[in-house]
């Protein structure tokens, strides 16, 4: 019997055997339609597969083996402390092939298995319920020299479209990245040595609601003497809607970064938990982060340049923090910042808003204990640091104790100041509504907040925000203070408003107790009072004009990712070109839209771009077509997808309104139209695949 070319059957007596099962694959992507709500701490691990009473492949513990590939179920491979070798001496760069490939199945047991030599030691893919525990995948593909930029997922180990799986007790050293998650959810890793890495020692791409504890992920870094950013090589990389995980009491000490949060494509990882990790002594930041809604507890950040370094980290929580000696000349202090240096927690250079920081102790900091700080270039105009809380820190031995720049309605109360060299607080400038709230060291608890009210409205009419179920733990009285983002400020507890123009606003409320406050806040989408054109149900009016060749749309009406109506129109493109695509309705070609009396076409716009570096040239653009030799073309004069006007729009949808005669940060060309029959929404990126673009809404005002 010959077996199939690729394929290992192993038995204990090197007696070939095909075990026959059934395959069970299982294809979970996590995407924006997932929950982003953070995961229980306390949760339990996913269920281990249960041993099977047979089909177990033990090899012999003084042996060598070859690559091998488990493709069957509900198999037990118990390597017994045995090697599996590929290019076994040379530069680890010219490893080539996989140690153990696992494809398509559940069920599996791997245990006692050593690998190295090959380019990934071990590689899992389209599997549930696969369990590694005991097994050490270290010395395969490592590359120290390499420069800045993306270098492949391999190393250690790689998972892809895993779920419900659990690493255990294993070890990948020496590698290029440790351990690899794309699009894998619902996973245990824990107890596990993936320290000393090129790379990553913990990389996760799209992989939602994984579970990382006590695991040592320490030294991920790739570096020359003298260098100060260390290429991005980091402990922990969590990118691309990578949400709800729990990260505990892991190590992720002496890495380029500790936890990196990188948002570089817009695609933002947001509902992540923090607690109980030490991230200390980073080349960089022992946490960075260009994501918003993530909570950090408990957690250590000490000899870093930064402890806490965020930007675009709106709705952040930060409570029971330690942050200390980040910046100092005698250990790490890299890339200062104007004005303050370097600092404990630090949110600057990108919007913040709704951000809560509690209970921290940030001390000798050669900067600011607690930095916030808005746009420079513009003096806090583009933008500034907004919606903060500061309270009940220890902030001690620090050049400031709070430092803070261009900042609007800033809460600071209950902390602890001690030995500050340059000062307390310190209002750099530009700061507005900045309320200092009386030290009461008898009250210990902020106020439970629980807002209630919709998040899309329509413009013009009338809603609702109430606070009835907030409470004081106390019973304390309360005060409220909301800002609607629209210039509307009220002190009332329960409010109704009406929006007069449609478009995004961040709303906000701080309510108070007499010192301690917490906050709430909605992402408000106000919709145009316009009939939909072709995004309600109407996918299969929908096209896709590629610019290069080979570009493949699937069409859909996604009726849980909708603003307007019962549905969006979601739009995915793979395979992808590289070359701008162009969404069209209707495909016919035969709108019959009147202009008469209109101004605008307006639209929302969601997307998802794997790509790392997100979108080139501008986007959107829309042409309108009359006929094929008469249409109109609009480009915004910035990319609006990969910087749009507000940072809320990277997790959520972003409103584009086009004036016909041009203006407002778009440029016209083409002809006066009086009639559309067809439209073009164009996207460009780069060859990465799949592209994913939502459109909701679309209409003429």
């Amino acid at each position: 019997m010959r077996e199939p070319e690729g394929r290992v059957w192993l038995h204990a007596d090197r007696v070939l055997r095909c075990l026959v099962a059934a395959v069970w694959v299982v294809t979970v992507a996590c995407g924006g339609e997932k929950s982003s709500s953070r995961q229980d701490p306390a949760a339990s691990s996913p269920a281990e597969p249960p041993p099977p009473p047979s089909n177990v492949i033990r090899l012999n513990q003084g042996q060598t083996y070859g690559a091998m590939t488990l493709a069957t179920s509900d198999v037990v491979l118990d390597g017994q402390g045995a090697w599996i070798i590929g290019a076994a001496f040379g530069d680890p760069r010219n490893f080539t092939g996989t140690g153990i490939r696992v494809a398509g199945v559940a069920n599996v047991i791997i245990r006692n298995v050593n690998v190295r030599g090959f380019e990934t030691g071990l590689r899992v893919a389209d599997s549930s319920n696969v369990l590694v525990e005991g097994c050490n995948f270290s010395d395969n593909f490592h590359d120290p020299s390499f420069g800045w930029g993306e270098n492949g997922r391999r190393g250690g180990i790689v998972m892809e479209r895993v779920t419900n799986s659990v690493l255990r007790n294993n070890r990948a050293n020496r590698v290029w990245d440790a351990c690899v998650l794309v699009d894998s959810d619902d996973n245990t890793i824990e107890n596990n040595d993936f320290s000393v890495t090129s790379d990553t020692c913990l990389k996760m791409w799209t992989s939602c609601r994984n579970t990382v504890r006590d695991n040592n992920l320490s030294y991920g870094i790739r570096i020359s003497p003298g260098e100060v950013h260390a290429r991005d090589s980091c402990c922990v990389l969590i990118e691309s809607g990578s949400n709800g995980n729990t990260f505990l009491n892991n190590n992720a000490t002496h890495g380029g970064d500790g936890f990196f949060l990188r948002g570089m494509n817009r695609w933002v990882s947001t509902g992540n938990y923090f607690e109980g990790n030490d991230a200390s002594y980073a080349n960089n930041n022992c946490f960075e982060s260009w994501c918003p809604g993530n909570t950090y507890v408990g957690n250590t950040a000490n000899w870093g340049s930064y402890g806490f370094w965020m930007g675009a980290s709106n709705k952040t929580v930060l409570i029971g923090n330690e942050a200390a000696y980040n910046g100092q000349p005698s250990g790490n202090d890299n890339a200062p910042e104007p004005g303050f240096g370097f600092g404990g927690i630090v949110i600057v250079n990108d919007p913040s808003a709704h951000v809560f920081v509690s209970q921290n102790n940030c001390h000798h900091n050669n900067g600011g204990g607690v930095v916030l700080r808005g746009d420079m270039a513009t003096a806090g105009g583009k933008y500034k640091a907004r919606h903060w809380i500061i309270q009940q820190n220890t902030l001690e031995a620090n050049r400031w104790g709070i430092y803070m720049q261009y900042a609007d309605w800033v809460s600071v109360a209950a902390n602890t100041y001690l030995n500050n060299t340059m000062g307390t607080v310190a209002n750099v400038g530009g700061v507005t509504n900045l309320t200092m709230y009386p030290d009461n060291l008898s009250v210990t608890q902020s106020p439970n907040v629980v807002l209630e009210g919709p998040s899309i409205v329509s413009a013009g009419a009338a809603f609702s925000m109430s606070t009835e179920k907030t409470v004081d733990p106390a019973g304390l009285p309360l005060t409220f203070r909301w800002d609607l983002g629209d210039g509307t400020i009220s002190t009332a507890a329960d409010l109704t408003h009406a929006y007069a123009a449609a478009g995004f606003y961040r709303l906000g409320l701080t309510v108070n107790n007499g010192s301690l406050s917490q906050l709430a806040y909605r992402d408000m989408y106000v919709l145009e009072n316009v009939p939909e054109v072709g995004t309600d149900g109407a996918a299969s009016l929908w096209a896709l004009a590629d610019e290069g060749f080979g570009s493949v749309p699937t069409f859909s009406n996604d009726t849980t990712v909708a603003l307007h109506g019962g549905s969006s129109i979601k739009a995915v493109i793979k395979p992808y070109s590289g070359s701008r695509v162009h969404l069209q309705y209707p495909s016919t070609q035969f709108a019959g839209i009147s202009l008469a009396g209109k101004t605008h076409v307006v639209f929302w716009i969601k997307h998802q771009n794997q790509n790392v570096w997100s979108w080139q040239d501008t986007n959107p653009t829309v042409r309108l077509y009359q006929t094929g030799g008469q249409s109109r073309m609009f480009t915004p004069t910035s990319d609006l997808l990969h910087n749009p006007p507000y940072v809320e729009a990277c997790e959520g949808w972003l409103y584009v309104a086009i004036p016909l005669a041009g203006g407002s940060g778009w440029t016209v060309s083409g002809s006066a139209l009086s009639t559309v029959n067809w439209i073009r929404i164009g996207v460009d990126s780069w060859e990465y695949e799949p592209i994913t673009v939502w459109v909701d809404g679309l209409g003429f005002r």
